[in-house]
């Protein structure tokens, strides 16, 4: 099995709480492009991997313009023009994707965040079209505590997947429910997640979710943020989560600053040290925002990655 070096543990700051990709589109602080929120008419993908089944979950999308207000912050408007260009996309707007991922294992299923919630989120009914009901959910991780990663976790007051255990990070729990907290991100995980504190198990890194999860920390874009490899019958894979938030600005210029982290340069440094990682390994990885079904592989490219996404690996 390769070996996973322990990630940066450089200090966050407590900034931590600046505007989120989740809350900045509930709010309208980015404007859609289009008020069309229609989602693919695929909204799920499964695969096995090992003897545990990989389904990845298309909770929502959604257009946005201006995105050099959110990535590549720290470069020129005509470096970001030419780069986008070069990777046949526009630079004026952008398609924002939310993939929870659900993994059965031989003993449990466990979901990995649980969307935006409310009417943004379709979290419920696509599970529901993967042939998966919320009683059957035994464990909850949450990756870490912006909205679009919390939002589904409550409906009306009550859990929404009421048989599960939690899981979360240790730093990132407390964080979000210390006074450094930002108000309007603590508000909702004091709705959200607390209520739920007393069926939580709080992790570090290294910490184990069930068999074959194994907590790996990502500090940087939240005080506490979490990325997790899933290993079953000696195949792997790594949930990189919000490491890296676009497949071409944040992926293959680790470099360019994103608006959502909170440390910026504890979010360079960690998205450097695992996304070369995975690269070394030849290791599959799902990201919350890659382009759905947000399975792929990364290839070392310069001084930045390339993606790869899956074709048909998994299907053979």
């Amino acid at each position: 099995m390769p070996s996973f070096p322990d990630p940066s543990r450089r200090s966050v700051l407590a900034s931590a709480g600046g505007l989120t990709l989740g809350s900045a589109l509930l709010s309208g602080a980015v404007q859609p492009a289009s008020a069309n929120t229609a989602l693919a008419a695929v909204r799920h993908s499964t695969f096995q991997l090992g003897a545990f089944e990989v389904t990845t979950l298309l909770d929502a999308s959604r257009t946005v313009t201006d995105p050099q207000t959110i990535f590549a912050m720290n470069v020129t408007p005509e470096e970001f023009a030419s780069v986008s260009a070069a990777n046949f996309i526009p630079s004026d707007q952008t398609r924002f994707f939310f993939t929870p991922t659900l993994v059965k294992t031989e003993t449990d299923v466990v979901l990995f965040d649980t969307g935006s919630g409310g009417d943004d989120g379709q979290l419920v009914e696509v599970m529901a079209e993967a042939g998966y009901a919320p009683d059957d959910v035994t464990i909850v991780v949450v990756t870490h505590m912006h909205p679009d990663h919390i939002g589904g976790l409550m409906q009306a007051g009550a859990p929404t997947f009421p048989s599960a255990a939690y899981v979360t990070g240790s730093a990132e729990y407390n964080f979000f429910t210390s006074d450094n907290a930002p108000e309007r991100l603590a508000g909702m995980v004091s709705n959200m997640v607390v209520p739920l504190a007393e069926r939580m198990t709080f992790l570090d890194d290294g910490g184990s979710v069930t068999g074959g999860i194994t907590a790996v920390a990502a500090f940087g874009h939240t005080p506490g943020h979490m990325t997790y490899r899933i290993e079953s019958q000696g195949q792997q894979l790594h949930l990189i989560i919000d490491l890296a938030n676009h497949y071409v600005w944040s992926l293959a210029y680790p470099d360019w600053e994103v608006r959502f982290d909170a440390d910026k340069a504890a979010a360079a440094t960690v998205r450097r040290n695992i996304l070369g990682m995975i690269a070394a390994d030849k290791i599959p990885f799902i990201g919350y925002h890659m382009p759905f079904p947000s399975v792929g592989f990364i290839e070392a490219n310069g001084d930045g990655f390339r993606y790869v996404p899956e074709t048909y690996q998994f299907s053979l």
